[in-house]
């Protein structure tokens, strides 16, 4: 099984947000505070101008760090793992514009209210999670077809049935993590072609058969945005105010 013992990782950061590389394989990502209507961001990825089909990371492969935050419930969202950036726009490396596409991802992942991010209502949609979504690699443009229907995101009653007919096409698993993120602790992810195993501390948490489709990218991030749509329907997203500074650390574990 591969690990992630080469790093190519990039800074990306936004309205001030601050990278510090503390070790050969740790860092700090820092944001200032602020209020909200300003999206602040501090990332380090690996993906930042290819294409998706040129994305570095496959199955077989694990990922082990250590990770800090500054606070139990950072404003906005924080975390580290793998995912296709589907919302990403940009030029990939060699010409072609990369276009919005499906979620893959296997991540920890950390949000806080009101994030709401689970299209199944058993699934937990804020706090410290693991979590896994598989979707189907359509095409892009395919994808853009449906730009017509955007105003219905303003009406509850059609993102509801939008958000049950996206369960048929995006599979997702999740579970809460037991952590208090503010102490060092151990996280790992396993990525194989049958399965995703997440264990905190050693302690297997999620062992799940939705498994993203490859490739993906490597991503650590926090930023003080939110994104929600619960089983109401009622869409939100936007930034948080933090009136403190906050900061994630992580160091990723060698092979």
């Amino acid at each position: 099984m591969a690990s992630l013992d080469r790093l190519d990782l990039n800074e990306y950061c936004l309205s001030s947000g601050r990278v510090v590389q503390t070790g050969p394989a740790a860092w700090r990502l820092e944001l200032p505070a602020g209020p909200g209507g300003s999206y602040r961001l501090a990332q380090l990825d690996d993906y930042r101008r290819l294409a998706r089909r040129a994305f570095p990371w496959r199955p077989p492969l694990k990922l082990s760090l250590r990770a800090r935050a500054s606070s139990e419930s950072i404003p906005g969202t924080w975390g580290c793992g793998l995912w296709n950036d589907p919302f990403g726009v940009g030029i990939a490396q060699g010409g072609g514009l990369r276009l919005p596409a499906l979620p893959n991802a296997a991540w920890f992942f950390f949000a806080s209210s009101p994030n709401y991010l689970s299209l199944r209502d058993d699934l937990p949609g804020q706090g410290a999670l693991a979590a896994t979504f598989r979707s189907p690699r359509w095409p892009s443009p395919l994808l853009l077809l449906g730009a017509p229907l955007l105003p219905l995101s303003l009406l509850p009653p059609a993102m509801r049935w939008l958000r049950r007919w996206a369960r048929r096409i995006v599979r997702q698993d999740a579970v809460d993590l037991p952590v208090d993120p503010t102490e060092w602790h151990d996280y790992d992810l396993e990525w194989s072609i049958e399965q995703v195993t997440f264990r905190l501390d050693g302690e297997i948490l999620l062992a799940t058969e939705v498994v993203p489709a490859g490739p993906l990218g490597l991503v650590l991030w926090v930023d003080n945005q939110y994104a929600a749509l619960p089983p109401d329907g009622r869409l939100r997203y936007g930034t948080l105010s933090n009136p403190q500074p906050a900061w994630i650390e992580i160091e990723i574990a060698a092979a």
